[in-house]
């Protein structure tokens, strides 16, 4: 790594601050993903960021080139992202990031894993789709891991069956079916009714957006799916008023991701699953972005008391690493009410997709890497509540489990996100005001720490109302 130190030497003076990380990047190849030529030619090439890139950027001129043809769904910054290792992104003028968000909590083994990009290879190589009209052998092979080593490691209890699908949004749309088949044959045509809770996110199909309820999301393409109700999260007082003997699902997220790092009480959720019981509804744990080890154990619900285990639990993200696989894992109260032809999917449980799922999910559903994603939090946690105490002023709490955490700020955080960003540090918001923390789940502690320096760096420039001023790569 000495070419890298060497570059460090070339920076401008201004961001000489920045140099004694250096030793801290160059320690953290140590267990890099890339093979040894590969880490020759980053170790020569890599520039620090100091900027956003340029109008007459590399980067610039591409997005330029193809953003015309692009449906404006994104406002995006000005990077473009080509390579990656472990916990660090390359963008395509070779300037390094370390990665905070994790492709917003699913690269749980973060960039480059080699094990899995041969095994994506290899199956490849044999065989990667021929539908749901017929057997392969990965399609079960995943649904049987996903129940059995769930009860191992403590889940709900009497998971019974999965159906495999390729997204979250679709693992929610089958939970929210299933939910509906239920109701029907428990209760007749009018038990329908679907309950989710404000600050969720559960989607953006028709069925997961409807369970929704953010004006932001649902307005543009309102009305939603009739049968959709509100509550507040963490209510208990109202939990009874709100699922009625028309209720035929209840929809919540264990910790809610998207709204804020919001973590659902005991007493919560063990109501919500006594009431659930009492009026014959499904209940269904969205664990798309908290689950599959990113709390420190397999399941957020493995948090929670028996009382408050599911029905049901949607997944996602995690479960593929980056590559798109989802799943919607039931009892058996629900899975002995859905027959042949209720739901179905095309693309879901490919051969492809259920390797990579049985095989991430395998890796991390084991005692020893879930123990040491607790260990990290706790890393995690120690960094974020001195930030607080160093600026009060700036961050009034910090909340979550695991590694799914979340820094409530005084104000909207985008200057921050622009700071971190500039200094080589990938950080995303939630909620309102919120900077959320994802990070793989395979993040080593010298790479907590240089993030965390690069973060303290930003909020004392948001703070002082003072920027990089340097502008030199």
């Amino acid at each position: 790594m000495a070419a890298l130190r060497l570059s460090s030497k070339r920076c401008l003076s201004s961001r000489l601050h920045l140099s004694s990380r250096l030793a801290v990047r160059a320690a953290s190849t140590s267990t890099s993903n890339l093979p040894a030529d590969a880490k020759a030619e980053f170790a020569k090439e890599v520039r620090l960021p100091a900027h956003d890139p340029a109008a007459d950027s590399q980067s610039a001129a591409l997005v330029g080139q193809y953003l015309p043809f692009m449906v404006a769904t994104y406002a995006r910054p000005g990077q473009v992202f080509v390579k990656g290792d472990g916990c660090y992104l390359y963008d395509i003028e070779n300037r390094r990031y370390i990665d905070f968000n994790a492709g917003i909590a699913v690269n749980a083994l973060g960039h480059g894993d080699p094990q899995l990009t041969n095994l994506i290879y290899d199956q490849a190589k044999q065989l990667i789709h021929v539908s749901n009209l017929y057997h392969n052998p990965w399609t079960g092979a995943l649904s049987r891991l996903l129940v059995e080593r769930t009860k191992e490691l403590g889940g709900f209890k009497d998971a019974s069956k999965a159906f495999i699908c390729n997204s979250g949004s679709e693992a929610n749309e089958a939970a929210i079916k299933f939910a509906r088949k239920v109701g029907k044959v428990v209760g007749g045509d009018k038990k329908v009714g679907i309950v989710s809770f404000y600050n969720s996110f559960h989607g953006r199909t028709m069925g997961s957006l409807s369970a929704t309820p953010n004006p932001k999301y649902q307005k543009p393409f309102a009305p939603m799916v009739p049968g959709f109700s509100y509550g507040k999260y963490n209510d208990v007082d109202g939990i009874d008023a709100l699922v009625t003997e028309e209720t035929c699902g209840v929809i919540v997220e264990p910790i809610q991701g998207e709204g804020g790092i919001w973590v659902g009480s005991d007493e919560f959720l063990t109501k919500l699953r006594k009431r659930c019981t009492e009026v014959g509804a499904v209940l269904i744990y969205d664990e798309i972005q908290c689950g599959i080890g990113r709390t420190g154990k397999l399941w957020a619900h493995e948090h929670l008391p028996k009382e408050a285990h599911p029905d049901i639990v949607t997944m996602a993200k995690a479960l593929g690493n980056g590559f798109p696989v989802g799943a919607t894992m039931v009892n058996e109260f629900v899975a002995e009410k859905i027959m042949v032809g209720d739901h179905g999917t095309t693309y879901g449980g490919n051969p492809l997709a259920s390797r990579v799922g049985h095989y991430v999910f395998d890796r991390i559903a084991k005692p020893e890497f879930l123990a040491a994603v607790e260990g990290k939090s706790k890393i995690f946690v120690k960094h974020l509540q001195a930030l607080k105490e160093k600026y009060p002023e700036l961050i009034t709490e910090i909340r979550g489990k695991g590694l799914i955490l979340g820094a409530q700020l005084d104000r909207d955080p985008s200057d921050i996100v622009k700071e971190c960003r500039e200094r080589g540090l990938l950080v995303i918001t939630a909620g309102t005001n919120v900077l959320r923390f994802v990070p793989p789940l395979v993040i080593e502690e010298n790479t907590i720490e240089e993030g965390m320096k690069i973060l303290d760096d930003a909020l004392a420039a948001v703070c002082l109302g003072r920027v990089i001023t340097s502008r030199g790569s």
